[in-house]
C-alpha cells in the first residue's frame, strides 16, 4: 500500500474490530490490576490496540505484532492452567480467531508493505503468525487429552461380589421402596439386581403419567417437583407441590385415588412450594401375619400415608382408598401451627415428609429464609400415628423441656429448624435430625443461646421422649447457611473392630461426618482447625475453628484470580475484576458490609452448597457411599437496614433478603459474569464413590452437560451442577436425574462409567427410586420430571418409569 493510499472498508473493519475490544481490555486490565490484579489485560489490551493501528495503516507488521502477542499468550495460559483445555479456551479463542483471520487471503493480499521494501519482511510477520496459529492449536489438541478432574478407580472385586448381611432395610419387603430414603435408614439402595451394567443400556420408558398440576398465577417463583415416590402395599404415592397425594398402579402409572387436601394458595408470603414426598406407616408393620396388632381388628386406616401440607397441617389419608383417616387429628388433619407464636400462613413450610416409627410420626418443617427474627418456630414434634396426639416437642431453644405443650403456652419463636428427611432406627430408639439455621442465616449476634448449640448439627432424639441422646454441630456460629438438608444415613460400617453403627452425614460445605450412631463419637475424625475471623460484621462474632473431617470433597485449595473462567478474554476479565472486588479467604469467609473497593464476600461454597437436600447413596452390601457432588460460589453483601429498608426485598431466596430484626439485611446472587456464565471455571459437578471400609475416594467423573443451560444448546461435556440425590441398586448400577440437562442416566458403581442414558421430558430435580413389581417380576427406575423455579430448570408434571424389555427380562431369568 503506498503513502497516499487508503484503507478500503475490509481493513477499517478488522481495524474497528482490534481497536474498540483493545480498548475495553486496556481499560479492564487497569482497573483489575488497581485491585491487585494480573498485568496481562493492560498489555494484551495495547497489544490489541497496536495491531488495530497497523491493520488500519495496512501493515504487514500487525501479523507479526499479533503473533507476538498469541505466543506470549499461549505461554501466560500454559503457566496459568496447564494444559487445560476448557481454561485455555477463554484465554486464547479470541486471539486465535483474530490470527486466522489476519491469515485468509483476502485479507492478507491487503496487508502489504510498500513496492520498495525487500522480499524478506513481506514475509515474516505472516510465517510468525501461522506459528503461532499453529503452536495454539497444538496445544489445544494436546489439552484436549489432558484431565485433571477425574479420579478413575474401581471397587475391589470382593467389594462387587459381596453377598447382603443382617437386615439392611429393617421393616422394608425386598420389592418394596417404603420411604423417602427407602427405608428409615435413608439409604436410598433398592437390593433389586434386575438391571445391571450389562444390560442398562437396554432400559426403556415403560409408563410416564402427568399429575396435572402446574404452577399457578399466584405462586411463588421456587416451585418445585422434588418428589420421590414410594413403593408399598402394591401402590405408588407421590405428592405434588401443591400437596396433592396420588396413588398410581405400579406397573402401568394408571392413577388409583387422589387425596387434594385443596390448600390455602392466596398467601404470597410462601417462599416455596414444594413436597419432597411422603410417608407410609402399617399398623402391623414387623409383626408376622398371623400376629396382627390387637388394635388392628377394625381400626380405620390400619395403612396410612403421612403427608405435608405447604398450609403447615399434617395429614393422614387411607393407603387403600384416598380417604382422610378421620379419626387422627381433627378430621385426618393436624395443624402445625398449633403453639407458635408467630401464626402468618406462608412462613411455616414442611416442604419434607415425616420420619414415620412405629410409635410415632416425627414432623419437622422448614421457615422461611432471612425474612425476620420473628419467625414461627423450629420445633420438632412427635405425634401418635393412631390418634394424632401429640406425644413430645423438642424446641432447640428450650431443649430440656420436652413434655407436650400446654395450652396457651407457646413454642420460641424462631429456634432452630429442621427442614430435611430425619432418619430412624428402632432398635436403638432414635431419630436423627438434621438441623439447618435459626434464621436469619448471615448474621448471628442476636441468636438464641440455647439454640446456637444446635444449628448445622446433627440431633439424635429419643423416639419415645424427644429428649437429646447426643448432638453434634457441623458448623459453629453458622452465618454462612451451611445447614445440613441432606437426609442423614444409617449403615452399619466394616471396620477393623467389627461393624460400627453409623450415621453419615452430607453437609453444604462439602464435608461428610460419619459418626457412631449410638453415642455420637465420630467414625472418621473431623478436628477443629482455625479459620479466618478478622473484620466479623458489627455486632456478630466468629468461631475462631471448625471441624475439618477426614472425609471431604472440599477443594484442596482456595479459589484465585486465575479460577476465573468465561467464554471468552472479556468476560473472564470482568469475572477478575468481581473476585477482586469481593473478600474472600476460603470456605469460611465472614460476611462482609460493602466498603470502599470491597463489595461483598464470595461464599464457596455456597448457599446451594457441595451437598444439598438429595444427600448420599449408600450401598450397604458393598459398603459404597455414592455422592453428586456440585461447586458453585455465590456473591453475598451485608446491606444495612436504613439503605435495606429503602431497597425493600424480594420475598425469594436470591436477591435482597431482608432480615429484619437484626442490623443488616442481605444480598445474595450467583457469582456470575456479565454475560451470566459462571464465574468459577468448570467443572461445576460430579458424581463419586467412596469406599466406607478405608473412607477414601475411589472414582469421581465430571457429570453432565450444558445442553439445556446455556444460551446455545450444545451439549458441552463440562459437568453441571445437579440439585436432587442419587439412588442405588443391588444389580450394580446407580441414577441420578438432577442435573441441568434434563437426563437421566446410569451408573456402573464399579467405576463410575455411565451405561444409559435418557432424555426426561423436563427438569429432574428429584432421587430416582427403583423397586419390583409385585405381580409381574419386572424392575422399575422411576423419576419425577417436573423442574424446578428457581434453577430455571423447564417446567413439567411428568412422572416417568422406566424398565428393562420383556425378552431382556426373560433373559436374565
Amino acid at each position: 500500500m503506498t503513502a497516499s493510499a487508503r484503507p478500503g472498508p475490509l481493513l477499517i473493519l478488522t481495524a474497528v474490530i482490534f481497536i474498540l475490544p483493545g480498548l475495553a481490555l486496556a481499560g479492564g486490565g487497569a482497573w483489575l490490576v488497581s485491585l491487585g490484579g494480573s498485568w496481562y489485560y493492560v498489555v494484551a489490551g495495547i497489544g490489541m490496540l497496536i495491531t488495530g493501528v497497523l491493520v488500519w495503516k495496512g501493515r504487514r507488521s500487525a501479523q507479526l505484532f499479533l503473533a507476538l502477542l498469541l505466543f506470549a499468550t499461549l505461554i501466560w495460559s500454559v503457566i496459568e492452567v496447564k494444559f487445560d483445555w476448557w481454561q485455555l479456551l477463554p484465554r486464547l479463542d479470541i486471539w486465535f480467531a483474530a490470527a486466522v483471520w489476519l491469515l485468509l487471503p483476502f485479507v492478507d493480499r491487503r496487508l502489504a508493505p510498500s513496492v520498495s521494501a525487500a522480499a524478506k519482511p513481506r514475509h515474516a510477520g505472516k510465517s510468525a503468525l501461522a506459528a503461532a496459529v499453529v503452536a495454539t492449536a497444538a496445544v489445544g489438541v494436546f489439552s484436549l487429552f489432558q484431565d485433571y478432574y477425574t479420579l478413575h478407580g474401581e471397587v475391589p472385586p470382593e467389594s462387587m461380589a459381596a453377598a447382603p448381611q443382617g437386615d439392611i432395610a429393617p421393616g422394608v419387603a425386598p420389592n418394596d421402596w417404603a420411604a423417602y430414603g427407602r427405608s428409615g435408614y435413608g439409604d436410598r439402595y433398592a437390593p433389586a439386581a434386575q438391571i445391571t451394567p450389562a444390560n442398562a443400556a437396554q432400559l426403556k420408558q415403560a409408563w410416564v403419567y402427568h399429575t396435572g398440576d402446574f404452577k399457578g398465577p399466584n405462586d411463588p417463583h421456587e416451585i418445585a417437583n422434588e418428589v420421590t415416590p414410594l413403593k408399598v402395599n402394591g401402590m405408588l404415592y407421590l405428592c405434588t407441590p401443591h400437596s396433592i397425594v396420588i396413588a398410581l398402579d405400579p406397573d402401568t402409572g394408571k392413577e388409583l385415588w387422589r387425596h387434594d387436601p385443596k390448600i390455602n394458595r392466596d398467601a404470597s408470603s410462601y417462599q416455596h412450594m414444594i413436597c419432597r414426598g411422603v410417608a407410609y406407616w402399617d399398623v402391623n408393620a414387623g409383626r408376622a401375619k398371623d400376629d396382627p396388632a390387637p388394635e388392628a381388628a377394625g381400626m380405620e386406616c390400619p395403612r396410612r400415608i403421612f403427608a405435608p401440607t405447604m398450609d403447615a397441617t399434617l395429614i393422614a389419608i387411607n393407603a387403600d382408598t384416598g380417604a382422610a383417616c378421620k379419626s387422627f387429628g381433627d378430621n385426618g388433619v393436624i395443624g402445625l401451627y398449633h403453639g407458635m407464636g408467630m401464626k402468618k400462613r406462608g412462613f411455616l413450610m414442611p416442604t419434607s415428609p415425616p420420619a414415620v416409627a412405629q410409635n410415632v410420626v416425627v414432623m419437622a418443617a422448614s421457615v422461611t429464609d432471612n425474612f425476620s427474627t420473628e419467625e414461627p418456630s423450629g420445633v420438632i414434634r412427635g405425634y401418635d400415628p393412631v390418634t394424632g396426639k401429640l406425644m413430645w416437642n423438642w424446641d432447640a431453644a428450650n431443649p430440656d423441656d420436652t413434655a407436650p405443650i400446654l395450652d396457651g403456652k407457646t413454642y420460641t419463636n424462631n429456634s432452630p429448624n429442621s427442614w430435611g428427611v430425619s432418619s430412624v432406627d428402632e432398635k436403638l430408639g432414635m431419630v436423627y435430625i438434621p438441623m439447618g439455621n435459626e434464621t436469619p442465616d448471615t448474621w448471628g449476634g442476636k441468636r438464641n443461646p440455647n439454640g446456637e448449640k444446635y444449628n448445622s448439627a446433627i440431633v439424635a432424639l429419643d423416639l419415645a421422649t424427644g429428649k437429646v441422646r447426643w448432638v453434634y454441630q457441623t458448623v459453629h456460629h453458622d452465618i454462612w447457611d451451611m445447614d445440613i438438608g441432606g437426609q442423614p444415613t444409617l449403615v452399619d460400617i466394616d471396620t477393623p473392630k467389627g461393624k460400627v453403627p453409623s450415621v453419615v452425614a452430607t453437609t453444604k460445605r462439602g464435608d461428610i461426618y460419619v459418626i457412631d450412631r449410638r453415642d455420637g463419637s465420630l467414625v472418621v475424625p473431623a478436628p477443629e482447625k482455625p479459620v479466618p475471623t478478622a473484620n466479623a460484621a458489627p455486632g456478630d462474632k466468629l468461631s475462631p475453628t471448625q471441624p475439618f473431617s477426614a472425609l471431604t470433597f472440599l477443594p484442596e485449595k482456595h479459589i484465585s484470580e486465575t479460577d476465573m473462567w468465561g467464554t471468552t478474554p472479556f468476560d473472564q476479565l470482568a469475572c477478575r475484576i468481581i473476585f477482586r472486588q469481593h473478600r474472600y479467604e476460603g470456605p469460611f469467609t465472614p460476611q462482609t458490609v460493602a466498603e470502599g473497593k470491597i463489595k461483598g464476600a464470595i461464599i464457596s461454597p455456597g448457599p446451594l452448597g457441595i451437598f444439598e437436600w438429595g444427600g448420599a447413596a449408600v450401598d450397604p452390601v458393598r459398603q459404597l457411599l455414592l455422592v453428586n457432588p456440585d461447586y458453585m460460589g455465590f456473591l453475598e453483601r451485608l446491606v444495612p437496614r436504613a439503605q435495606a429498608n429503602a431497597q425493600g426485598g424480594t420475598g425469594s431466596e436470591m436477591g435482597l433478603q431482608p432480615q429484619t430484626g437484626v442490623p443488616f439485611a442481605v444480598e445474595i446472587k450467583p457469582f456470575l459474569s456479565p454475560l451470566g456464565f459462571p464465574c468459577q471455571a468448570p467443572p461445576w459437578g460430579y458424581i463419586a464413590a467412596v469406599d466406607l471400609r478405608t473412607m477414601k475416594k475411589v472414582w469421581m467423573h465430571k457429570n453432565g452437560t450444558t445442553r439445556d443451560s446455556a444460551p446455545v444448546p450444545i451439549a458441552l461435556p463440562l459437568g453441571v451442577p445437579s440439585l436432587g440425590g442419587m439412588s442405588t441398586t443391588g444389580g450394580g448400577v446407580a441414577f441420578l436425574s438432577s442435573t441441568l440437562d434434563y437426563t437421566i442416566r446410569g451408573y456402573d458403581v464399579r467405576n463410575g462409567k455411565t451405561v444409559w442414558k435418557a432424555r426426561l421430558p423436563a427438569g429432574g430435580q428429584a432421587t430416582p427410586m427403583s423397586y419390583i413389581s409385585d405381580r409381574t417380576g419386572k424392575q422399575y427406575v422411576v423419576v419425577m420430571a417436573g423442574g424446578h423455579g428457581s434453577l430455571g430448570t423447564k417446567m413439567g408434571d411428568s412422572l416417568v418409569a422406566f424398565a428393562l424389555p420383556d425378552e431382556a427380562v426373560e433373559k436374565k431369568k
